[in-house]
């Protein structure tokens, strides 16, 4: 190719013949890469015949990327890199080519910044409205709690004390009218025994003990329940009419000791 050049004559040759004698350049270029291609496939062919042994298997593998890598740099050694002339317009279309792709990249940047915006305005717009709903709620809850304070009634110690006290002394005057209602009842309808009642055994002295009303026999009962609840029982002494134990024992109201048939205590109504 050097050789053809030199036998040109600038001066004398027409640009049609410097097109002519670059395409017979070419076409004598890729006649010879065509040899050359065929002289490596022909090789790879004989090589690809002959059978490796385990033993030399790797070092043949080895002398094949060798020979590769020899044609490889043989062939760059042969071309010359095209240098590009840093005219102006070159300049410009490497601008214009570089500007567009920062201008792609910028366009991507935006879109991406903008979607982000679009989720982050939906974001704040459903959380101002949870805030918005959870201020009503607190104020609603504040109007309540004003309208409990309100409400509300202080209550003194001593006014709880009072209310209690009152409640006792109630309490006591309804039980001072239920003992006198039950002890007139008693009086009226059990009264003590007269002087005419008849004995059954004549032949027995009038005893001199007084005698005491069922109404006391009663209270006698109660006051031990209530001031010796351990041991309830009460001795039954001569001032207790038989008649009257007897009715108390029958209907339920007192009950025997279960040792000592001479005590008796109150039923625990109460319990």
């Amino acid at each position: 190719m050097s050789a053809n050049q030199q036998d040109l004559d600038p001066d004398s040759t027409t640009d049609m013949e410097v097109v002519i004698d670059t395409e017979e350049e070419l076409i004598k270029e890729c006649e010879e890469i065509w040899k050359d291609m065929e002289k490596c496939q022909n090789k790879l062919s004989l090589i690809g015949t002959e059978t490796l042994t385990n033993s030399n298997a790797q070092l043949s593998l080895l002398i094949m990327q060798m020979k590769c890598l020899t044609a490889e740099l043989s062939q760059w050694q042969k071309e010359t890199p095209e240098i590009t002339p840093l005219t102006e317009d070159v300049l410009i279309t490497l601008g214009q080519e570089e500007f567009q792709k920062l201008r792609h990249d910028l366009e991507m940047v935006l879109s991406t910044i903008q979607s982000k915006n679009e989720k982050s305005k939906k974001d704040l717009s459903r959380e101002q409205q949870w805030l918005d709903e959870q201020q009503q709620i607190l104020e609603s809850l504040n109007v309540l709690h004003s309208e409990l304070k309100n409400q509300v009634v202080t209550f003194s110690e001593s006014r709880i004390f009072n209310e209690l006290k009152a409640k006792i002394l109630s309490v006591q005057e309804f039980k001072e009218k239920l003992l006198v209602s039950l002890g007139e009842f008693l009086e009226d309808h059990f009264p003590l025994p007269d002087g005419n009642v008849k004995k059954k055994q004549k032949n027995i002295q009038q005893s001199t003990v007084q005698l005491i009303t069922l109404h006391e026999m009663i209270m006698i009962l109660i006051n031990r329940m209530f001031d010796v609840p351990h041991d309830p029982y009460v001795k039954i002494s001569d001032s207790f009419w038989p008649p009257y134990i007897e009715l108390l024992l029958r209907n339920g109201i007192a009950l025997r000791h279960p040792e000592d048939p001479t005590r008796i205590r109150l039923e625990a109504f109460h319990q």
